[in-house]
This record gives C-alpha cells, sequence and structure tokens, in this order.
C-alpha cells in the first residue's frame, strides 16, 4: 500500500487512538471485580421476586426485600453481626 505523508499521518493517528481505546479496555477488565451475588435465592423465590417486581415495580419489591433483611439482621447477637 502507497500512501501520501497526509495519509500516514491519518493511519498513524487511528492506529494511536485504537491503541488508546485498547489499553482503556485492558485496565477496565484488570479493575473489573466478580460479581458475587450477596444472597443465593433459591429457584423459585428468585420467580416469585421477579413475579412480584413486574406486578408492583422493582423499587416497591426492592424496598420490602431490603426492610425484611434489615428486620431479620437485627434480631442476630451483636457478636454475630460483625
Amino acid at each position: 500500500m502507497k500512501l501520501n505523508k497526509k495519509s500516514k499521518k491519518l493511519y498513524s493517528d487511528a492506529i494511536d487512538r485504537m491503541q488508546e481505546g485498547l489499553e482503556a479496555m485492558i485496565d477496565l477488565y484488570n479493575e473489573a471485580e466478580d460479581d458475587i451475588p450477596l444472597i443465593n435465592f433459591e429457584k423459585e423465590v428468585q420467580e416469585e421476586i421477579e413475579k412480584a417486581k413486574s406486578k408492583y415495580g422493582s423499587a416497591f419489591i426492592d424496598d420490602k426485600i431490603n426492610a425484611i433483611v434489615k428486620e431479620v439482621l437485627s434480631f442476630l447477637p451483636p457478636d454475630q453481626q460483625e
């Protein structure tokens, strides 16, 4: 392939931008953490949550589940909460 100076500069700049993008993607990958669920719901419970969310909305159900979990955790003896 034959290139004039202007085309060569454009290709060089494009390669530099691609390299920067690749480095950014590598950084994102290296900083990624494993997605470990806090609670492993049984399949039936997951299905019921999905049904409830579609009927009442995600925010409402999320608030209710959070309130229930907080209440359950408040019953634990103080030395087990750490």
